[in-house]
């Protein structure tokens, strides 16, 4: 494989893959069986004999709907009602489910409503002392939401999450403020069924060992060790950037306390897909493809900057070790990225930009042949969405910043004002797939020949 263009067509053949392996709804199909008396959720079984054992369900985040599709489809008439926020799609759902169109990365009118409607659909499951399945995925801590402070109007929420999802912190701290805040998040919506039996299943959008962070954890509170909300305020200098009525009504909440979660016997928590199973069936289709494969497990959470020089950097080092033979370097995870600028783009397109910068720093060495003739990176969130644009992330290599040049655009302009985005679209290398109905977080795919 000699040409770019391959690497180019083999990159996004990779990337589709990884896709493959983490399809919601299959997932929970699988998951689940039901044979009209018994339900089994992974290792869980519950007997649905007698009309007290109806089964409800809550389904929130970007693959939500393919997981209520799933759910519903299995369950038919055993399930009494649900409550779905999610962006809209094409997965079918029977007239059991109240539809909800939350927003995403701000909540919206329909991410409060949704957050009553599921309060009023989990007093009636505490009161039939029913089974709730919970649905879980990532974007659900912007589309479904109630604040703890009633005072708190939809638009002091919007401003505080805009604050904090630009702020360049990462998502665990950002989470930490968003629980402060919530009656939903930290364990919220299970504290209002505590005599519910309830099952989570959730697929993914934060690292190994912090399930508690997907949608802020509306089923779990987080440990006791996690982040000091004050501390995270005054080290991103948010007081003079938030709401006052925000900062008041974290002060407030972080005085009273987590919402009290149901007893650990009443509760079951299953994760069905991961940024881990993603960058393995990565991994398997490059090898498939004849690539040697490094899988770099350490390149995750770095500030935007540092992880597109780490990842040109462990490229070149892989090529080195493997003698000039094809290689791949596989990173997941969500790298940091601050928004400096009005324009479009997510955290992939700016690390792909960044990539075809350090690429071009190395070009002395490329032509010493220290380095290999061709480079490619692919860098796109399992979602189909990155930041505010359409696409996905988009593809970079060796020649981006010179095609840029010569359509008389400045590649560095586009970077800081991120708006990578635009860049990419008009050089066709935008990724774009559209909502994927699924979430666990983002894959870079690093190709050299």
């Amino acid at each position: 494989m000699k040409e770019l263009g391959e690497l180019r067509t083999a990159a996004r053949g990779i990337f589709d893959d990884a896709l493959a392996a983490v399809d919601a709804r299959r997932a929970v199909h699988d998951a689940v069986e039901f044979d009209g008396a018994t339900l089994r959720v992974g290792g869980a079984r519950f007997d649905l004999r007698g009309n007290a054992s109806r089964v409800y369900s809550v389904a929130l985040g970007k693959a939500a709907a393919a997981m209520a599709s799933a759910l519903d489809g299995r369950l038919g008439r055993a399930l009494a009602a649900g409550v779905l926020s999610a962006p809209r799609s094409d997965f079918e759902l029977s007239e059991r489910w109240r539809v909800y169109e939350g927003g995403h990365p701000l909540p919206n009118a329909d991410s409060l409503a949704a957050a009553r409607a599921a309060f009023e659909l989990l007093r009636a499951a505490d009161d039939a002392e029913a089974l709730v399945v919970f649905l879980v995925s990532g974007g659900g801590s912007a589309m479904l939401e109630l604040p703890r402070d009633e005072r708190l109007t939809l638009e002091e929420l919007r401003a505080a999450n805009g604050v904090l999802v630009s702020c360049g912190a990462p998502i665990d701290e950002v989470n930490a403020v968003r629980r402060a805040l919530s009656a939903v998040k930290g364990g919220g919506l299970a504290s209002r069924a505590p005599r519910a039996t309830q099952i989570t299943l959730v697929v993914s959008d934060v690292a190994t060992g912090r399930a508690f962070d997907v949608a802020s954890g509306p089923t779990l509170a987080a440990p006791p060790d996690a982040h000091d909300v004050a501390e995270i305020v005054s080290r991103y200098e948010l007081a003079s950037k938030l709401p006052a009525a925000v900062l008041r009504a974290v002060e407030e909440a972080v005085t009273h306390g987590p919402a009290q979660t149901p007893p650990e016997e009443r509760r079951t928590f299953q994760v069905l897909l991961d940024n881990e199973r993603a960058c393995a069936a990565a991994v398997r289709a490059a090898r498939g493809l004849g690539f040697a494969v490094e899988f770099a497990r350490d390149v995750v959470e770095q500030n935007v900057g540092e992880g597109a020089a780490r990842l040109v950097s462990r490229l070149a080092s892989l090529y080195a070790r493997e003698g000039g033979r094809a290689v791949c370097l596989i990173s997941g995870g969500e790298f940091s990225c601050p928004v400096r600028g009005g324009g479009t783009g997510g955290r992939n397109s700016e690390t792909a930009l960044r990539v075809a910068f350090e690429l071009e720093k190395v070009s002395e060495e490329r032509r010493a042949g220290l380095l290999p003739k061709h480079a490619v990176a692919l860098c796109a969130g399992t979602d189909g969405i990155d930041g505010n644009s359409p696409a996905a992330g988009a593809l970079a290599d060796e020649t981006t910043n010179a095609r840029a040049r010569t359509r008389g655009l400045d590649a560095r302009k586009f970077l800081d004002e991120s708006d990578a985005y635009t860049l990419f679209d008009q050089l066709g290398d935008a990724i774009i797939t559209g909502a994927t109905g699924t979430n666990v977080r983002d894959v870079r795919i690093l190709l050299a020949v």
